[in-house]
């Protein structure tokens, strides 16, 4: 027997609601620029510069402990997080985070030896699992990067549905995408998870995946265009939706048991990724479904993709969603 989550003929009216959906669409991305100019980013050590170390003990030891050595050393700011890692519980594993000791790489590669000497003396059977160390030059240029590539993403995907359907299509898929991003960048800075290189790939990853459900739904907004040549042009678009709803939902169910999977056992080194992943697939579908459809709706589409039509993007442009 065939997994139903959505029935096959459903008739949703997505439109009904669109002045909320749309308003609550704005005041989620005005909100996330809000946040990001007042509460930041919690950058990790890819964008800030300094060094991390990661220690594993055979017996637990509390933090304060490690301040307490770390604080003699005259190191300036630096941190000190216990790990619970589900997956390992056995492990008694704390993260070292210590900033940036100038520009010299030699300078910064004596403060990690002197700080492994000192917890070597203070800790007994302290194991260093991963000691990671990034140049202020280089956080810059990563930083840099970084943006580049998001926003080069978003300039190709906006050619990309240009040259597949049309401008009308392309604009509808480039706002929902920027939806997602800014939604995402509002989540880290609200509750305050490290922002780093692996979470540029997820928001790139989330690009990817958004577009991918906005190419399907405006695939059959095509071909019911082609189909249903007199039907209003919102009609058509709740048609589409509807027909491609199931395929919607069981990808996004089925991926996102997928990463709830990997947030509770994959560990703390990729946790932060999965969280993004997770946000990313819900805000991506929604936006797909409800901001796309909507800017594409206000501005309107070509009804005969046989012939060249110079008004297209026109003759439904009035219509008041």
């Amino acid at each position: 027997m065939r997994l139903k989550l959505v029935p096959e003929d459903t008739k949703i009216d997505f439109f009904k609601l669109t002045k909320f959906t749309v308003g609550l669409s704005a005041i989620a991305a005005l909100a996330s620029v809000i946040l990001f100019f007042t509460m930041g980013l919690n950058y990790g050590i890819d964008f800030r510069g300094g060094s991390l170390i990661r220690t594993d003990t055979p017996e637990p030891v509390a933090v304060a402990q490690y301040r307490s050595v770390l604080s003699e050393l005259g190191i300036g700011d630096f941190s000190v997080t216990e790990i619970h890692d589900i997956s390992a519980p056995e492990k008694n594993s704390v993260l070292v985070r210590i900033e940036q000791q100038g520009d010299d790489p030699e300078t910064q590669n004596d403060m990690i030896t002197m700080v492994k000497e000192a917890l070597s003396f203070a800790i007994d059977g302290i194991v260093y699992e991963q000691t990671d160390s990034v140049g202020a030059k280089v956080s810059g240029e990563l930083i840099q990067a970084g943006i580049l590539a998001v926003v080069l993403a978003v300039l190709a995907v906006l050619f990309y549905i240009w040259l597949r359907f049309e401008w009308q299509f392309s604009l509808g898929a480039v706002i929902a995408l920027i939806h997602d991003v800014f939604l995402t960048i509002g989540v880290f800075s609200l509750v305050g998870l490290e922002f780093n290189l692996s979470i540029i790939a997820a928001i790139l990853t989330i690009v990817g995946y958004s577009l991918n459900d906005t190419v399907v739904v405006f695939d059959r907004v095509r071909e019911n265009l082609r189909r249903y040549k007199t039907t209003e042009l919102k009609d058509v678009l709740n048609m589409s939706i509807n027909e491609t709803l199931s395929r919607t939902v069981m990808t996004s169910v089925t991926t996102l048991i997928a990463l709830v999977a990997l947030y509770v056992l994959g560990g703390d080194v990729i946790r932060g990724f999965t969280f993004a992943m997770i946000w990313g697939v819900i805000v991506g579908t929604y936006s797909s479904v409800f901001v796309a459809s909507a800017v594409l709706l206000r501005l309107g589409v070509k009804r005969d993709w046989d012939k060249d039509e110079s008004s297209a993007g026109t003759q439904f442009a009035n219509i008041d969603a």
